[in-house]
């Protein structure tokens, strides 16, 4: 029997790692100012937060995988993936979207237990693969990731999605209200 992804997971003394679910609003908050804090992004992460029962859903998903590294009850660290089922092979991939440890816990192995987390439930859930991308400025992210995959060098695009008239909305990326 597979162990329960949503089971926390005691790495080291210092810190634990749990997968969050429905009723884990409050922690899901502290995850997304965690991100707006450490990626400098308040308008992404703070400005237009989705209602609870949004949270609620998405956070019931199987298809949404959100981790926080907790130290005596303060997030400092966290990951958003997504498992991406395929089309060309009956298989799923796990797609890291962002990952952040707060400045002060780093170099404790936090992202790396995270990560290895995110391996673990993606194996339970029957993916071949976990992804995860860097920007090509981010010399710890990338030595990170070195260590732990293959690296593969592809380049990212944002691609505008049209209004209902048709115009393109525009950069940054905005969801539909």
């Amino acid at each position: 029997m597979a162990a329960d992804p949503a089971a926390p997971q005691q790495v080291a003394s210092s810190f634990e790692i749990r997968r969050l679910g429905p009723a884990d609003l409050t922690s899901m908050h502290a995850l997304l100012d965690l991100f707006a804090d450490v990626f400098g992004e308040p308008e992404t992460y703070s400005n237009a937060r989705p209602p609870p029962d949004y949270l609620v859903h998405l956070l019931a998903r199987r298809e949404f995988i959100a981790l926080i590294a907790d130290i005596e009850g303060k997030v400092v660290g966290g990951l958003a993936a997504y498992v991406l089922d395929k089309f060309e092979r009956p298989r799923s991939e796990v797609y890291i979207y962002d990952l952040a440890v707060a400045a002060a816990c780093r170099r404790r192995g936090i992202a790396t237990a995270l990560i290895r987390r995110t391996q673990a439930i993606a194996a339970e859930l029957g993916a071949w693969v976990v992804f995860v991308q860097a920007d090509r400025t981010d010399d710890a992210a990338i030595a990170l990731y070195s260590g732990l995959g293959q690296r593969e060098d592809v380049l990212h695009f944002d691609l505008p999605v049209a209004d209902s008239s048709g115009a393109p909305r525009g950069l940054p990326l905005t969801p539909p209200e």
